[in-house]
């Protein structure tokens, strides 16, 4: 099927300048979200609301087919510091759209949507599954994770995320531990006391030291760093507590609770995880999504950050306009043309998925 690209472009620019003067940070996307509802309508879908998410299903949806979900998020974060301009206010200058949330997630979320409004009444081998969801950026119960509660025919899924259309096959995990160092009280003059700052330093270093044996030939192994530490609270005080906190980039070779209790027995500190949910994520060897990234030469790698894909108990790939090294900077920005771009590969990406089923079978879009 022909289209007019150009016209696409210049949809989806006008809805994203739309979404970026609504204010979405995470756990407030109502507004954004209605939005967004309202665009989908006008232009031919039918859209419906699972909280502040926002679905549709293709026209030709059918229970007898499998179905590809396509997702990307409304929510942005807050706005940095160092914004020189105002961040809900849509900026085109020079090539570039200006505003907060225009690069991540914004431009792969109306690319999608056009890429779903063009396939929107087509006959596909398998139903599409339009997500635009909430709470991305904060991992809020709210977002898809209550999509996934009440929708369950998700058999693979593309997520969209400023990647410079090259297609994440994986992306890590995260696992923040809270450490806590306990002392006793005392006099500094005195040299009085336990002081806990000492403890979470030989706690620190081991965990500094520590080795993960199992290294994955994807994601190479297992990164910890001890981001953040507080202690004290006058200077003749010896102190009783000392606080830290670990970020650690899991790869597929071990649970987060694996890690957490490894980690845990190498120290004294009372570690506690924020959330065991936050896994890593990685495309089966040899599933279509790959077949199809191989069949058009997409650039591959594996992602450090992560997305909804890891609320996701399904295969999937990570792809949109944008560039990461962007996302939650001041004077957020997305060129034009990377939007015109996003549309082209995600409309060329599903018409290739779906040679590849018809020329083979349903069951191309799977889980296995």
């Amino acid at each position: 099927m022909t289209y007019d690209l150009q016209l696409k472009t210049a949809n989806a620019l006008a809805l994203l300048k739309g979404k970026i003067a609504i204010p979405a940070c995470s756990g407030a996307e109502a507004a954004a979200a209605g939005y967004l509802e309202a665009c989908l309508a006008a232009a031919g879908a039918a859209p419906f609301r699972i909280g502040n998410n926002v679905c549709a299903y293709s026209k030709s949806y059918s229970k007898g087919k499998k179905s590809l979900l396509l997702n990307s998020h409304i929510d942005t974060v807050k706005a940095a510091d160092g914004y020189t301009m105002n961040p809900f206010e849509p900026v085109e200058k020079n090539g570039k759209l200006y505003g907060l949330g225009a690069n991540d997630a914004g431009a792969s979320l109306v690319a999608l949507v056009e890429t779903f409004l063009h396939f929107n009444t087509l006959e596909l081998p398998f139903n599409l599954l339009l997500v635009l969801s909430s709470e991305e950026e904060n991992s809020g119960a709210a977002g898809i994770a209550s999509v996934t509660r009440e929708i369950k025919d998700m058999d693979s899924a593309v997520i969209g995320e400023p990647t410079l259309m090259k297609a994440a096959t994986g992306e890590r995990g995260l696992l923040v531990l809270d450490g806590t160092a306990h002392g006793a009280t005392g006099h500094a003059a005195r040299n009085e006391g336990v002081n806990a700052i000492y403890g979470a330093m030989e706690d620190i270093a081991a965990i500094r030291d520590y080795t993960f044996d199992r290294v994955s030939p994807l994601m190479g192994e297992v990164k910890k760093n001890v981001t953040m530490i507080n202690a004290g609270y006058q200077h003749n005080v010896i102190p009783d507590c000392c606080r830290f906190v670990v970020d650690v980039r899991p790869n597929e070779c071990y649970t987060n609770r694996e890690i957490l209790e490894l980690l845990q027995a190498g120290v004294k500190s009372e570690l506690k995880a924020r959330s065991l949910h936050n896994r890593c994520s990685f495309t089966p060897a040899g599933h279509p999504l790959l077949q199809c990234v191989e069949r058009l030469a997409i650039p591959t790698f594996i992602s450090p950050t992560t997305s909804d894909w890891m609320r996701l108990d399904i295969p999937a790939i990570k792809m949109g306009p944008g560039d990461s090294a962007r996302s939650h900077t001041a004077d957020e920005f997305v060129y034009i043309h990377e939007i015109e771009e996003g549309i082209k590969g995600y409309i060329r990406f599903i018409s290739q998925l779906s040679h590849l089923t018809n020329n083979h079978s349903s069951s191309l879009i799977s889980n296995s």
